[in-house]
């Protein structure tokens, strides 16, 4: 078997999709919103109070004909179906879906002091709004218009490159934590709240991979963002929290933009169920 040389690099296209990243203005989401718009996508993102972010944002990605902001408060089920509903109505469809959003406490707290009101607060906007995004983004998805051949059966591998991901729907990506997978002292309504993401995505993927809609997880470790820059920024916390990567560094928010971005492409056609690490080495387990 030969192969012809190659003339140029790897397309990760996103050409024709839309895209809804929630908590898209700042940090990882920012991030993100940007790849895809470089990726070719049309991005909508939420956002809650950073509007001039978010409007700089918009401008730096193209303006609104490619690229929308949406202020909305995310914190039960009822408000990430309004977010879908409005986000639907921007581009007429939904192709892919990144839940970002979320809050992390900044000041332990132990569990035999942790205030019920904290414990809701943490989990409405980390896993109840988590599930109205989800729930209303995939009818959305399931009622797109289907794609030239997306009912024809693959016959064998040799299908040409262009056919991959031909029969995917959508797809969906959860952004959770390490502390998802290995615990977190002293905040544990947070490491619940990213550990439930990862069985919701093990869940969704047993029920939907075969309708063609592709549910995978990003599991970060440190990042270099606003939520983190109290711990990184003090010496000595910093000193302990990377200590436990490998890499000896936070990442930077593009470092997980970038495999956020390829679970929602072409290449990512035959990924379901997974919990993608991107901890610079910390997490060895999914």
């Amino acid at each position: 078997m030969s192969f012809s040389q190659p003339t140029g690099g790897v397309s990760l296209t996103l050409d024709d999709k839309v895209v809804l990243v929630t908590g898209g203005s700042r940090g990882i989401g920012a991030a993100t919103v940007r790849l895809l718009r470089q990726a070719g996508a049309r991005v909508v993102f939420s956002y809650r109070s950073a509007e001039t972010q978010a409007q700089e944002l918009v401008k730096a990605c193209g303006g609104g004909e490619v690229c929308r902001g949406l202020r909305q408060e995310l914190a039960t089920a009822e408000d990430g179906q309004a977010l879908v509903a409005a986000a639907a109505r921007v581009f007429g469809r939904l192709d892919c879906v990144v839940v970002n959003h979320g809050i992390w406490p900044p000041h332990d707290q132990p569990i035999a002091t942790m205030s019920a009101a904290q414990w809701r607060g943490t989990m409405g906007v980390n896993l109840e709004s988590v599930f109205g995004v989800v729930q209303s983004a995939v009818a959305v998805m399931l009622g797109n218009s289907a794609n030239p051949g997306d009912d024809r059966a693959v016959a064998n591998g040799a299908q040409a490159l262009g056919d991959l991901g031909r029969k995917v729907k959508g797809h969906v990506v959860l952004i959770a934590s390490t502390a998802a997978q290995r615990g977190e002292a002293m905040h544990a309504d947070y490491a619940a709240s990213k550990g439930a993401l990862i069985s919701l995505t093990k869940s969704l993927s047993s029920e939907l991979a075969g309708q063609g809609i592709l549910c995978n997880c990003v599991a970060p470790g440190w990042v270099r963002t606003e939520m983190s820059e109290g711990t990184l920024s003090d010496p000595v916390a910093s000193k302990k929290a990377l200590g436990l990567i490998p890499l000896g560094r936070a990442a930077e928010p593009e470092e997980i933009a970038g495999p956020v971005v390829f679970l929602c492409s072409k290449w990512a056609g035959f990924i379901s169920g997974e919990v993608f690490n991107v901890n610079g080495g910390a997490v060895l387990v999914g």
